[in-house]
């Protein structure tokens, strides 16, 4: 029997709903990847504030960048014995984890879509899926 998956994906957390015959499955897996909203500090006793903000902000960049590659890598696992899978999301996140399965080489013709799809709910989400397979 098929095993049709669907992706939710943003970078803060993730759906997965799997379709196997008249069975359904969902999981919500949360990347736990720092956000992108920092309160501002104190000065530092030496370099200028704004050279201190650029030097943290690419810090910051880079450890999210690698939060949201193990983030990634968990999903690739979890989907490993799906037959077809569909990628939706509002933002980067998608494509992003697209080329992570790319890459991976596992995947190949699997990937039956990546499109743009707005915060919906559970029930909405499943819904959009089996209409999509």
């Amino acid at each position: 029997m098929k095993k049709n998956t669907g992706i939710w994906i943003d970078h803060r957390d993730a759906l997965v709903v799997s379709i196997e015959g008249d069975e359904t499955t969902v999981l919500h897996i949360e990347s736990g990847a720092d956000s992108h909203f920092k309160p501002s500090g104190g000065w530092k006793s030496s370099g200028t504030s704004v050279a201190q903000s650029v030097a943290s902000e690419h810090a910051d960049e880079e450890r999210r960048k690698h939060q949201y590659h193990a983030f990634y890598k968990n999903i690739i696992k979890i989907l490993g014995d799906s037959d077809a899978i569909v990628i939706f999301g509002p933002g980067e996140a998608k494509t992003e984890l697209a080329k992570e399965m790319e890459h991976a080489g596992t995947f190949q013709g699997k990937v039956r879509g990546v499109e743009t799809l707005d915060r919906v709910t559970e029930n909405q989400f499943i819904a959009h899926v089996k209409d999509f397979f």
